[in-house]
């Protein structure tokens, strides 16, 4: 039978450890709201755009069709706000992509929290110009 080796850690690894695992404090960030037709993903971010917690309207719990619902997107963000409080944010620029239907109620949620939004920019990618369309049809 072979013996099984245990691995201690020492005093500067157990440090290093304890430092990963606590919370940055970060009073200022963005949040990035993409709502698709299917679901509602919510990131926080720093001001240099590294994310600091995510959440979807499947992480919390939500199936199918009811991913997609105004309810899901606000209950999402509500999920993600306890964590943007524990970080110590303050005031969020709110970036909004998508066309789905959480996006409203994903704001509206941030603004019933009581934390300060500075800017709210809506970067959904519209189409202008496209392909060469079909030719008529003759008959």
């Amino acid at each position: 039978m072979g013996e099984q080796k245990v691995k201690t850690l020492q005093g500067d690894e157990v440090k290093k450890i304890a430092q990963s695992k606590k919370r940055k404090k970060v009073s200022r960030g963005r949040l990035c709201i993409r709502s698709s037709y299917n679901n509602t993903i919510i990131t926080v971010t720093n001001e240099q755009g590294s994310p600091l917690a995510w959440a979807s309207a499947g992480m919390i719990g939500f199936k199918g069709s009811k991913k997609s619902t105004p309810y899901a997107a606000q209950r999402t963000m509500e999920e993600l706000i306890r964590a943007i409080k524990e970080m110590g944010m303050s005031e969020v620029d709110v970036i909004v992509r998508g066309v789905g239907t959480g996006r409203e109620s994903a704001i509206r949620a941030i603004g019933a929290s009581g934390i300060s939004v500075k800017t709210i920019r809506d970067i959904t990618p519209t189409p202008h110009g496209g392909v060469r369309s079909k030719k008529p049809r003759r008959v």
